[in-house]
């Protein structure tokens, strides 16, 4: 199992890219992997391995690229347009690789990559399939003037699946129901999972919130899910 780390143009910046493809020649369905808060550290680039394991190329952008070393690191400092660059940008890479299928892309993310997920599946045609894994502020924008991931939902181009944790209070479980009424309102395909005594970040093995039960039950929903829609 290769793995990489690229460095792709963005409006005229480098941005780092963590990359992980599957053993063979392929083509392989790809997958966008949305960064939490800590960035592309250990725990996303394993989320990419698991993706490749299982026949997914996985593409993790630094969306902090345009940060300067003293710079705070935190959701707060990105603006959506900048983000949405940055996964046109790692699309484009992905798009231009020869072990990737084209035509089978996909998205996920964990905590700010779940919102990161939700909001591409809106603002970007081509995805096939999005999974978000507790997202939060869906419902706030980053950037003046422009809808939140939430007030673009009526654009959702493909099904998605949203995993929340039963005792997170951001997404709390009012926001699921939030966002599976507006879903439901415009029609979008969906699948919703909540997880008993998982709070947010439940999947992050390297923090003190890990929940293994909630990892082990949601991932192999996530991979049957792309399987689905991207294989």
């Amino acid at each position: 199992m290769p793995t990489f780390t690229e460095t792709i143009p963005v409006n005229g910046q480098n941005m780092g890219l963590y990359l992980s493809l599957p053993d063979g020649d392929g083509p392989f369905p790809g997958v966008v992997v949305g960064m939490h808060a800590g960035g592309t550290d250990t725990f996303i680039h394993a989320m990419c391995d698991r993706l490749s394991e299982d026949g997914y190329v996985a593409a993790a952008p630094d969306l902090y690229h345009r940060l300067g070393i003293n710079d705070t690191r935190s959701p707060g400092t990105l603006k959506d347009l900048e983000m949405i660059a940055d996964v046109e940008a790692t699309i484009a890479f992905l798009n231009d690789h020869p072990r990737v299928d084209n035509n089978a892309l996909g998205i996920t993310g964990f905590c700010m990559g779940g919102r990161v997920a939700y909001l591409m599946a809106a603002a970007i045609p081509g995805f096939k399939a999005a999974v978000a894994y507790y997202g939060g502020n869906t419902m706030t924008a980053l950037g003046e003037n422009i809808p939140s991931p939430f007030e673009r939902t009526a654009d959702i181009a493909c099904p998605l699946m949203f995993h929340f944790g039963e005792t997170d209070q951001n997404p709390s479980p009012e926001d699921m129901k939030i966002l599976d009424t507006k879903l439901t309102h415009h029609a979008k395909e969906h699948e919703f999972f909540a997880y008993p005594n998982a709070g947010h970040a439940f999947m992050d093995f390297t923090g003190s919130r890990y929940n293994e039960a909630g990892d082990h039950t949601s991932w192999p929903r996530t991979i049957e899910f792309f399987d689905r829609h991207l294989k």
